[in-house]
């Protein structure tokens, strides 16, 4: 066989792996529960297309390597929720519907809990988390855990999104090249790929949203304390949430309902409280709704009133910032007032605490999480312990960025009577008391202000960037941010596909008070059924390639005699 031959083989091959299956993309929650209702799917079925894709897709043709490990036990899962079909009994919104989670949430069952670290793998979690409880309780069948940065974007300031020792890169389908974003990279790639119907991401700022902005997927970044902690590897208990990844605002409503803590946790306080930015000011936590999925409304625009931020986003290039004047104008013309917080003269408290109150809480969150675990390097061990692994397996978990801010976490001073009133010289004697009161005015003054000053529903801004092109050299390249805004204070997002930025996807962010989901997906259903922003990956290689050719020149004949021209400089 010739060369030529062989490549059409291999391209034949490439582009059918790739074609199938695809029965299922792009359906929806209510979709599959219809079906399922009318006897003409299965979760059988649908979990066997599921795994045939990511075979297919993610583990070989393109190798997006979104998916870390696939559940052995899914297919059993499924058939039990198809027997309690048979019997009518139905456990809740998602019966029956595959759902990824990320690798840091523990699984009491066959699969790893890593946090994409060696560190943490061996034996499997001695129990499920609290979310991954509730799933299992409402009839979910747990697909697999998901590829993400290592130890949540939580070990280096040159780390790169969606890279992991354990797991390796996870690429972003739209274009190969370019990156994932935030540490919960594989759950949004995952959902976007059509690899599962929604999937599972954490989020300590920025780390649901950011996913979800670059892959053309919805994000719920919740309240802190409306989804438990409990059984997730934390960066800070100040911060830390869990929430869904899906391709409608609709279907995360739905997984929303499913894992909220509607009652106290015993093992998160956060669960029975209110979220930093509240404390202090006499709110109190309000009683949850019953069904999120009644405030999607596809006139959810009509009448509502938003305060718009541009956070930086004007540094971009032209066409990112007419991406979000296009949103913007969206917005307006599905009926809603808008009112330019920037030109308004508005300026949002900043949460400069931030960085010193996460080292600390993770200095001391993440030795409490190590207690839970046994049978893996760390189990009973602390940060130094984990500082010290990274360092003697350095090949496999640093060969690309260090662990500064595993050390910098290291040297806090967490010890004594009042280690809140410890000052910290890293931040020039600044205690950790005092940043987060720092944090907490960020949501007074912040995004709380802003409501109350201009009357509004919510804040709306750009959610970041595009997907810039994957570089372990140089690290992450990113351009600006809103997630900061709601980080601090722990307040909820919901990020919404919004536009196609020559070929690459980019969202817009709904950002509230806290316990404000209801209002937020009320106005991102509105805007998601006003743009149908949404559009499927290609798994193109490099988006950019058909630009990059360049220009041929036209060949000219010789000339028949001498011309008389001489080179020169030679």
């Amino acid at each position: 066989m010739t060369r030529t031959f062989i490549a059409a083989l291999l391209a034949l091959a490439a582009t059918s792996a790739m074609a199938q299956p695809t029965e299922f993309n792009e359906a929806t929650v209510a979709q599959l529960q219809a079906q399922m209702a009318a006897g003409t799917l299965t979760s059988v079925k649908l979990t066997s297309f599921y795994l045939d894709r990511i075979q297919a897709l993610d583990q070989n043709g393109p190798g997006v390597n979104s998916v870390l490990e696939v559940n052995p036990d899914a297919l059993a899962m499924a058939q039990n929720a198809d027997n309690l079909r048979a019997r009518g009994k139905l456990l809740g919104p998602l019966h029956g519907i595959p759902v990824l989670l990320k690798d840091n949430i523990d699984t009491g069952d066959r699969m790893q809990t890593t946090a994409g670290s060696f560190a943490l793998a061996g034996k499997t979690a001695i129990r499920d988390s609290t979310v991954a409880a509730k799933l299992r309780a409402g009839g979910a069948v747990i697909l697999g855990k998901t590829n993400l940065s290592e130890w949540a974007n939580f070990r280096s300031f040159y780390s790169t999104s969606g890279w992991s020792g354990r797991g390796g890169l996870t690429h972003n389908p739209y274009s190969l090249d370019r990156n994932g974003c935030g540490s919960s990279t594989g759950s949004a790639v995952a959902v976007a790929a059509n690899f599962a119907a929604v999937s599972i991401g954490t989020e300590t700022d920025g780390s649901i949203v950011c996913p979800g902005n670059v892959n053309s997927v919805v994000g719920i970044k919740p309240t802190v304390g409306l989804t438990s902690r409990s059984g997730v590897v934390p960066i800070s208990h100040t911060q830390d949430t869990i929430g869904p990844h899906a391709r409608t605002v609709a279907d995360a409503a739905a997984v929303l309902n499913v894992i909220v803590s509607r009652t106290p946790d015993k093992n998160d306080p956060a669960t029975g409280g209110v979220p930093l930015g509240w404390q202090g000011t006499g709110r109190t936590r309000p009683a949850l709704p019953a069904d999120y999925t009644a405030f999607v409304d596809p006139n959810g625009l009509a009448g509502a009133r938003v305060g718009v931020t541009r956070q930086g986003i004007d540094s971009a290039p032209p066409q990112v910032v007419a991406a979000f004047d296009n949103a913007v104008a969206a917005i307006q013309d599905a009926g809603a007032t808008v009112v330019d917080l920037d030109g308004a003269g508005f300026q949002f408290a900043s949460a400069d605490g931030e960085f010193l109150v996460l080292l600390f809480d993770f200095k001391l969150d993440v030795q409490k999480y190590f207690a839970t675990r046994v049978g893996v390097p760390m189990a009973n061990k602390t940060l130094a312990d984990a500082i010290a692994f990274n360092d003697a397996n350095a090949a496999t978990e640093m060969p690309y960025f260090l662990q500064e801010i595993f050390q910098f976490s290291e040297a806090m001073d967490t010890g004594g009577p009042d280690p809140g009133n410890n000052p910290q010289p890293i931040f020039g004697g600044l205690t950790y008391n005092q940043a987060l009161a720092i944090d907490r005015n960020a949501g007074v003054n912040g995004i709380d202000a802003a409501l109350s000053q201009f009357h509004l529903g919510a804040v709306v801004a750009p959610t970041d960037s595009p997907g810039w092109t994957t570089d372990l050299i140089l690290s992450d390249h990113f351009i600006f941010a809103s997630s900061g805004l709601a980080g601090g204070p722990g307040y909820p997002i919901v990020q919404v596909p919004a536009a196609n930025v020559l070929g690459m996807p980019m969202g817009i962010s709904f950002l509230g008070t806290a316990f404000g989901e209801p209002t937020l997906i009320k106005l991102a259903s509105g805007f998601e059924a006003a743009t149908h922003a949404r559009f499927q990956p290609t798994f193109t290689g490099n988006i950019t390639t058909a630009n990059t050719a360049g220009t041929r020149p036209t060949p000219r004949p010789l000339p028949e005699k001498d011309t008389g021209k001489r080179p020169h400089h030679i």
